[in-house]
């Protein structure tokens, strides 16, 4: 610019008002060589050019959008042609809001929205992990097919490079109290923290350990050693972790079980031992925010989405006690929900249990009957169908409107094999009974209507639970609620083995189980007559199916565990069926009689609840 230019623009002394109101100008003297400020009048600079501010805010904070509280009304036709942003954006940002809802139904429907929606980008996920709450994430990881990128991977923890897992869960466990316990728990703690070298030195050299208080068993020589340490530690947190939660949480037990589990991927016992513990500690509310900030989240959720269906149901049972938005029941240790283990739209209408006997499981005792196929074709067809078990992939396909429910319980043929000696001194139907209805009140069973699936010991293990619901004021409604009773091989009259394994005590000791099941027993007579008066009394259907083979019990024991004498309840329909007592429970295949007519029972007995 020539500097006659510069001679037409007009130039004011630059001046500033301050909070006194007194002007203050700066002097020329002040200003720099060189430098010129010009001005221009405020109202000529209004006419020229108006500033936006609001449009530099958008393209700083491009990415994230806020909202304003809108009415319901408004909701409805809200839309956002006129926001300079991605619209796909804008709706993660809405949904993230409405899950802060106070609404309770608005804050369901945005997780169900923000899972189901399968085209993110990953830095949406990313945000959205950084963003979600407690509340939501747990919510997410019980969605079905949640994508796991919602969920921030468990936090690194620095150990010392000294310290193993192993000495990690010693100290853990020396840490928790030991006096005032149940004495399985000391037990367990005992073999963990001071047998496990004596043990271990029994399998390096293939010897069986029966010596003072050591493990009666023998491993493998190919076995690793500290893997097996740390899964007698475990065995014994699993019990601690019933009574001692506070404490383990405490020294440090969450983060170092993250740390054991991401060592041991490829162990499936031990993670599920691990993720009971979760469960176990998950039933207290006041621990929730520390299963979450530790990473427990992300683990359950990738568990859930496994092929294995105990291990996704461990999983569905801790992630269950940890949504206290739409679950209402807590599950103790040993109690399984097969169906529905994620949210969903279904209401629940009614309960089915299913109950398992001697040597039976939560699990195993009611897979699909194994087969043996010769066939390449027949092989193939048998694995796309094969169920690990069916009343999780059948029934629940068949009733989605049920609740489906399956407990476990240690049960031994012999003392040999039993898990604690302690144990044995309450195994008694009685104790068991007492046992499983205080989980069963905890998880909510009685409130709608019930049918009860039995094998075996588990039958009478049903009627003892019956005929206790009826003497406690809190069960009553257990027994007012139950429909139905499903009976595979039952001995409500004995059975042969219980003699058979008192005769041969060189191959079986019997346990208080197995006492209890003796032909003719007082304590089993005394138990069918008083069920009989009630379940005619309460009209409670009953359906009964029979073995008609003979069993293995060892490899040179053969015979017919409960014949169709033992297995007729009195009341009810009795079905023989060609089969042994342990597949008795095991349908070969969905549209086999077994199943069918199974499933027709269970229908028939809730037709009037599951059907309105």
């Amino acid at each position: 610019m020539s500097g006659a230019a510069l001679r037409l623009i007009r130039c004011r002394r630059l001046s500033t008002t301050t909070g006194s109101g007194v002007k203050k100008v700066f002097q020329w003297r002040n200003l720099s060589d060189g430098c010129l400020f010009i001005t221009y009048e405020v109202a000529v600079l209004d006419k020229a050019i108006t500033i936006d501010t609001s449009a530099i805010l958008k393209e700083k904070y491009k990415s994230y959008i806020y909202l304003k509280a809108i009415s319901s009304e408004e909701k409805e036709n809200f839309h956002f042609r006129h926001v300079d942003a991605d619209p796909h954006e804008v709706a993660l940002w809405v949904l993230l809001k409405r899950m802060k809802s106070t609404n309770k139904a608005v804050r369901l429907q945005a997780v169900q929205d923000l899972a189901e929606n399968h085209h993110w980008h990953d830095y949406q996920y990313q945000t959205a992990a950084q963003v979600i709450d407690q509340r939501t994430a747990v919510g997410l990881a019980r969605t079905p097919g949640v994508d796991l990128r919602f969920f921030r991977p468990p936090p690194v923890v620095q150990y010392l490079e000294d310290v193993s897992a192993e000495d990690g869960l010693r100290e853990l466990l020396a840490s928790l109290p030991q006096s005032e316990v149940d004495k399985c728990v000391q037990y367990f703690t005992f073999v963990a923290l001071r047998e496990s070298t004596q043990s271990l030195a029994a399998q390096r050299g293939g010897l069986w350990c029966f010596g003072g208080n050591g493990l009666p068993y023998a491993q493998s020589l190919t076995s690793v050693p500290s893997e097996k340490v740390e899964s007698f530690c475990l065995q014994a947190l699993v019990q601690h972790s019933k009574s001692h939660c506070d404490p383990i949480v405490k020294n440090g037990g969450l983060h170092l079980l993250q740390r054991v589990f991401q060592l041991r991927k490829d162990s499936l016992k031990i993670q599920r031992n691990i993720v009971r513990i979760i469960g176990n500690l998950a039933i207290n509310e006041s621990l929730h925010q520390a299963i979450v900030q530790s990473g427990w989240v992300s683990v359950l959720g990738e568990m859930m989405q496994s092929p294995h269906v105990i291990q996704a149901s461990h999983a569905a049972r801790a992630l269950a006690n940890l949504d206290r938005e739409t679950v209402m029941e807590k599950y103790e240790d040993g109690l399984y929900v097969l169906h529905p283990q994620t949210r969903g739209n279904q209401p629940i209408k009614a309960d089915v249990l299913f109950i398992h006997g001697i040597l039976g499981a939560a699990f195993k005792t009611w897979r699909q009957k194994d087969r043996s196929i010769s066939s390449e074709e027949d092989n193939t067809e048998s694995s796309n169908d094969y169920t690990e078990c069916w009343p999780k992939s059948w029934l629940a396909a068949d009733c989605p409107n049920i609740r489906v429910l399956s407990v476990d319980y240690d049960t031994h043929l012999s003392d040999w094999t039993s898990s604690c000696p302690a144990e044995n001194q309450r195994k008694s139907l009685a104790c068991r009974s007492q046992e499983l209805l205080k989980k069963l009140l905890q998880a909510g069973v009685g409130e709608r209507p019930v049918v009860w699936v039995a094998h075996s010991m588990g039958g009478l293990l049903v009627k003892k639970m019956l005929l206790d619901a009826a003497e406690d004021p809190e069960m009553q409604n257990l027994l007012k609620k139950t429909k139905g009773i499903l009976f595979y091989s039952v001995p409500h009259r004995g059975t042969y083995m219980a003699e058979y394994s008192v005769n041969v005590r060189y191959l079986l000791f019997p346990s208080i189980e197995v006492k209890e099941l003796c032909r003719d027993s007082p304590a089993l007579h005394n138990l069918n007559e008083n069920f009989l008066d009630m379940a005619r009394e309460r009209d409670i259907k009953v359906l009964s199916f029979a073995e008609t083979l003979p069993t293995y019990i060892g490899p040179m024991i053969k015979i017919l565990v409960v014949p169709s004498e033992s297995a007729d309840l009195g009341i009810g329909e009795l079905i023989e069926v060609n089969v042994d007592h342990l597949n008795i429970c095991k349908p070969e295949k969905k549209d086999s009689f077994l199943y069918r007519r199974s499933l027709q029972f269970i229908q028939e007995a809730l037709h009037k609840y599951i059907n309105h």
